[in-house]
């Protein structure tokens, strides 16, 4: 093969009923965890609230533990905040892509060869 190509891929884990985490959906969790409020994080990654409520609920209802807790919205506006179970899948995500983007590199490096 020519050097000129590199191996890509992407990294999500699924379940039963489809995926759970994605790089997607780890940067809403973490816009969540930075900002305090699902509306504001998914004003600032550019989606719908209603498509970043309908992720949240799907990674609640499908991981083995709620990754977020979510306060009804009010006067003072509703507040949401990552759970142990969702910090710890973060960094799990977090740690298990670097892992495969050296794999990927190490992959394309053999390319070369």
């Amino acid at each position: 093969m020519s050097s000129q190509f590199t191996v890509h891929g992407r990294l999500w884990l699924e379940g039963p009923d489809g995926t759970i985490l994605g790089q997607g959906r780890v940067e809403l969790l973490e816009k969540i965890d930075d900002l305090g409020s699902l509306s504001a994080a998914a004003n600032a990654l550019g989606m719908s609230y209603r498509y970043a409520w309908k992720l949240v609920k799907s990674m609640n209802e499908h991981g083995e533990a709620p990754l977020i807790s979510l306060n009804a919205g009010g006067r003072g506006g509703g507040h949401a905040t990552l759970t142990e179970s969702g910090k710890q899948a973060v960094a799990a995500y977090r740690r298990t892509d670097r892992e495969f983007e050296q794999f990927l590199s190490a992959q394309s490096d053999k390319q070369m060869d």
